[in-house]
């Protein structure tokens, strides 16, 4: 035996002899046993609700879940792995000296899964100061998102108050103020390029949380208990006069409505429940393929109920939501992969994930039952910001053409709408993924043609017999071109009689199968055919055209060293 290896065998036999009542805290003076115990009681401590302590109480008489409650029901069970799990800060009994209470910094962050793939999340505890700065622990969050990056897994944000923003109470700890540093969102924005990011709104969002949310690639909010503004009630009465509550303020009905959140969900359990749904259809990051599931829904299916969903009478609307279904995968009896993303605002486009024989695919289109499918200011945003997740993440592109035109009117000029529209042209113009455009009704002027000309020539294209296309909607474009001749009419009876004359004479140009014969479409597919054609072309896409792409990614990013510092 080695001199060495005596003498720590003598240490050892001269404490275990030790009187262990002369040893503090249960200290054997030989293991470290003491001070696992320690970290096991702390931990304890924090993750077992006190129902004593008022911010806990407050959060249950919201009806709202606590943060350990909500991290249990969105991630799969047992899963969750915390990082920083002693932080926080301890009261001391000023008599004994001893620790009496742990009070935990009032942000979670940790590993867990969902559907057995790993995610980071950030979670913010608002039964701890509200969630404020000088309730937490400086950086963790920022450390959270970062190290989420750096391994290349998908960060959800549960928020819930200013989610580590300032607070002036913290000026008389530090004993200064400050200039505002960009706390974390630098981290959060480097997250964007390559990770999804997604937010769920569980409270009242604000400052800092309400910057977070929105530097997300979906985000979502629960009617009647979140609400998001960059500053609360009590400072925009000082700053405005206003004197609103939460809900008027910042609730779903304003920011359900103008795009800062992109879903609204019904409770919590539904906001966890489309979390779950959105990450299914994205790959871990963005060098990474996007996930493929066995489907049982045939690729050659055909409905039957597509040679008539749209109506032979022009000025006719029909269900764009039902086309979709009809399409795309069947999961159940009762229910497809269709996922759709902002149905309550920008109406005017449809815009959602679903899987075309187990493989995702993005879904563009517009609905003709709000302004016509127009496309106007909120609806080119929301396009735009549709369009650009899916060329982050590599996932291709089902593009369903009904486009009337840009809105117009006072209203639309107003709001801007031909620059926003500008972004959704830029937007497809310069896409890389694959892009399968299917014409389904109309596709007229410049706003027709961003959408059903990505390709600027080259497309992956067909059209329904029930195409209807030009620079104008045929209606409005005769009473342009002959108004001096229709105002020359004696009477309102006459003058509609030489403008139904005048569309006689362009019934026969406006067929479909005209602009086919010259090639200025490739192709008139039975609508039936839809869905075998587009599985055919997703499967492709999948086979040859994604891995080149994602090996070229992976490969500039090689090439190119990041490190993900805070």
């Amino acid at each position: 035996m080695s001199e060495k290896k005596k003498t720590i065998t003598a240490d050892a036999s001269k404490h275990s002899s030790t009187d262990a009542s002369a040893v503090p805290d249960g200290d054997d003076g030989a293991t470290w046993k003491h001070a696992v115990a320690k970290i096991q009681s702390l931990q304890r401590l924090v993750t077992t609700p006190n129902p004593e302590n008022k911010g806990y109480v407050r959060q249950k008489q919201s009806g709202k879940l606590w943060v350990r409650e909500r991290l249990d029901a969105l991630l799969d069970e047992r899963s969750f792995s915390e990082v920083g799990s002693l932080t926080g800060k301890p009261v001391v009994d000023e008599n004994t000296g001893q620790v009496k209470d742990y009070l935990p910094a009032n942000m979670i962050i940790g590993w867990g899964k969902i559907n057995s793939r790993k995610v980071f999340v950030t979670a913010d505890d608002f039964s701890v100061r509200g969630g404020h700065a000088d309730g937490g622990i400086q950086g963790k969050a920022a450390y959270g998102e970062a190290l989420a990056t750096q391994h290349k897994v998908p960060l959800i944000r549960l928020l819930d108050g200013s989610s580590g923003g300032g607070s002036v109470a913290s000026y008389l700890t530090m004993g200064a103020t400050y200039i505002p540093p960009l706390a974390g969102l630098g981290q959060s924005m480097t997250a964007m390029a390559v990770i999804p990011v997604v937010s769920a709104l569980l409270g009242p969002v604000v400052g800092l949380g309400s910057a977070k949310a929105v530097t997300s690639h979906f985000s979502v909010m629960v009617k009647g208990m979140s609400q998001l503004f960059a500053a609360g009630p009590p400072v925009v009465k000082q700053a405005t006069y206003e004197d609103l509550s939460k809900e008027a303020l910042g609730g779903w009905e304003i920011h359900g409505r103008n795009g800062t959140v992109d879903n609204v969900a019904a409770s919590e359990q539904d906001a966890f429940s489309q979390i779950r749904t959105f990450l299914s259809f994205l790959p871990s990051s963005v060098y990474a393929m996007p996930p493929v599931v066995p489907s049982s829904d045939p690729a050659d299916r055909k409905e039957e109920e597509l040679i008539g969903i749209i109506p032979r009478r022009r000025t006719r609307t029909y269900d764009i939501r039902r086309l979709i279904r009809l399409v795309v995968d069947v999961v159940s009896p009762n229910s497809t992969s269709f996922f759709e993303i902002g149905a309550t605002w920008g109406r005017s486009i449809v815009t959602g994930f679903a899987r075309l024989h187990g493989m995702p695919v993005g879904i563009l289109s517009s609905d003709c039952t709000v302004g016509g499918g127009a496309l106007d200011a909120l609806g080119s945003q929301k396009a735009a910001r549709f369009v650009k997740i899916c060329e982050t993440f590599g996932i291709p592109l089902l593009n369903l053409v009904d486009q009337p035109g840009f809105a117009i009117g006072s209203a639309a000029e107003r709001m801007a709408t031909i620059r926003h529209g500008a972004a959704i042209m830029s937007t497809l113009y310069f896409a890389t993924v694959p892009i399968f455009t299917v014409i389904i009704r109309r596709s007229f002027g410049v706003a027709g043609g961003a959408l059903s000309d990505p390709g600027d020539g080259l497309n992956t294209r067909v059209a329904w017999p029930s195409g209807d296309w030009g620079s104008l909607p045929l209606e409005g474009g005769v009473e342009a071109a002959y108004k001096r001749q229709l105002d020359s009419a004696p009477n309102p009876v006459a003058r509609e009689k030489m403008m139904k004359e005048l569309l006689a004479k362009f019934e026969d140009v406006r067929d479909p199968l005209r602009t086919a014969s010259t090639f200025a479409v490739e192709e008139i597919l039975d609508p039936r055919e839809t869905r075998p054609r587009a599985c055919e072309w997703i499967s492709h896409a999948y086979t040859h055209l994604l891995p080149p792409r994602l090996i070229s990614k992976q490969a500039a990013s090689q090439a190119r060293y990041t490190k993900y510092k805070l």
